[in-house]
């Protein structure tokens, strides 16, 4: 296999397991009361119907980062450019998915004043998990 598309599917499965992370790390939040706490009406719960899509869709942006990495130049950094690019879905999910397909306002307003700032904290997760496990999993 290509170097190229082994690194391709590691930042697939670096994806998934930052998809895995940031839904635990929402869930925890929900079950908590922390996000209740913020004024924020986002309480999921674990179940395999909502965390599947949530893996599929954190592999899907491991696609865009991995144009970040795929040059080997640009091998460095591998956890802060996911931090910079969990910009996108976070952006994504405030300007498409809350407002469009969920019906919740602009940046999902009608779920609490907080709810941008959960969702971006809930994407750097993701972020943050993707860079670490995607640079575990490539080694040197």
């Amino acid at each position: 296999m290509p170097k190229n598309s082994a690194l391709l599917a590691v930042c697939f499965v670096g994806g998934l397991i930052g998809g895995l992370a940031c839904s635990v790390f929402i869930w925890m939040m929900g079950n908590w009361g922390v996000t209740s706490m913020l004024n924020v009406q986002i309480t999921p719960e674990l179940t395999a119907g909502w965390l599947y899509p949530r893996l599929i869709w954190g592999g899907i942006w491991g696609i865009p980062y991995f144009l970040s990495v795929g040059v080997p130049r640009a091998r460095r950094h591998w956890v802060r450019k996911g931090l910079y690019l969990s910009l996108l879905p976070t952006l994504y999910m405030l300007f498409f998915v809350c407002p469009y397909q969920l019906d919740k306002g602009q940046a999902g307003l009608a779920l609490g004043l907080l709810t941008p700032a959960v969702v971006l904290v809930t994407n750097l997760v993701w972020g943050f998990f993707t860079g670490v496990f995607t640079r575990l999993f490539w080694g040197r």
